[in-house]
């Protein structure tokens, strides 16, 4: 899911995520990952995954794109507490103006800010067929303030970036770490532990839940932040299983920098009644064009991105 910036083409499309702790940039080619490179962004750019200093984002991207010779066009991630994922069923609409209209109406009551204020996006997930024999869809809606997209859209083309599409980071870590959808698979937790500590919940290809977390998992009390963050994973879990048709979590899968810190895995493990794993850091993708010394569990998120721009 996306919110539109523009019409895409994914030829040297690069995805860009702005981590709060650094920049990664990916490009994906038929074969796989083609580029994947790093750099640590200062501290106070951006905070709790918005952009406090739009000057000093569009600078640090200006000298990155430059030094590495990317290409100018790039698909964008955002994760923080502005932004509201909801779900919907409305009666079945064939026509996509009359759905969005329907599902902007529904919006109004189901997200605690004016629309007025707010970049929209939904996307068809599936149906249902109530006891009457009607046709109903379900749909996730998301809604991210638009003062907080323009910050980061206003830092990027100040670098001389052209944006092509904003995205939600965890629907981008979705993207590269889920397996193919099952009828009958049981949902997956992703927890990605980097500059945001970003929770979603899947079945499959499709996110069914998201929201970033508090746990500061840097913290030097590891056990404190393990059981800290076992019992926000549980938190969400518990909301997301209140849900109609939720379906039982299976897994918990962890990725980024976060991810490598020893033992993290099996302490959540003896905390919570699933088990947990590490994620390969690229997904299904595989790349020989990372530079030594560059670390891939940095870029997660961004080969999401870069996925997201060729669908």
């Amino acid at each position: 899911m996306a919110i539109s910036l523009g019409k895409n083409n994914n030829r040297g499309i690069v995805g860009l995520d702005l981590d709060g702790e650094f920049i990664a940039a990916v490009q994906t080619a038929p074969d796989g990952i083609s580029r994947a490179v790093s750099t640590e962004l200062a501290p106070g750019i951006i905070t709790d995954g918005e952009v406090t200093d739009v000057d000093a984002l569009a600078e640090a991207l200006r000298e990155f794109f430059k030094t590495h010779a990317l290409p100018r066009r790039v698909r964008l991630g955002v994760s923080n507490q502005q932004i509201v994922v909801r779900h919907l069923e409305l009666p079945k609409i064939d026509n996509p103006e009359e759905l969005a209209v329907a599902v902007r109406f529904q919006a109004a009551e189901a997200i605690a800010m004016p629309l007025e204020e707010v970049v929209l996006d939904h996307q068809v997930i599936g149906e249902t067929v109530t006891p009457e024999g009607a046709v109903r869809l379900r749909i996730v809606v998301v809604a991210a303030r638009e003062s907080m997209v323009s910050r980061v859209v206003d830092a990027v083309r100040a670098a001389g970036l052209r944006p092509e599409g904003i995205d939600l980071n965890a629907f981008a870590l979705v993207r590269t770490l889920s397996l193919p959808a099952d009828s009958a698979e049981s949902a997956r937790v992703y927890c990605h532990l980097a500059g945001v500590t970003n929770l979603a919940i899947a079945i499959g290809p499709i996110c069914l839940f998201t929201r970033p977390l508090s746990t500061a998992w840097q913290e030097d009390d590891e056990q404190a932040a393990a059981a800290a963050l076992a019992e926000e994973i549980r938190l969400s879990v518990d909301f997301y299983m209140a849900q109609q048709e939720a379906r039982w979590v299976g897994e918990v899968v962890l990725s980024g920098p976060g991810a490598r810190r020893p033992e993290l895995a099996e302490q959540l493990g003896s905390m919570i009644d699933v088990p947990v794993s590490v994620a390969e850091p690229l997904g299904r993708l595989q790349s020989t064009q990372i530079p030594v010394g560059e670390d891939p569990y940095r870029h997660t998120v961004a080969v999401g991105l870069a996925l997201g721009a060729a669908a």
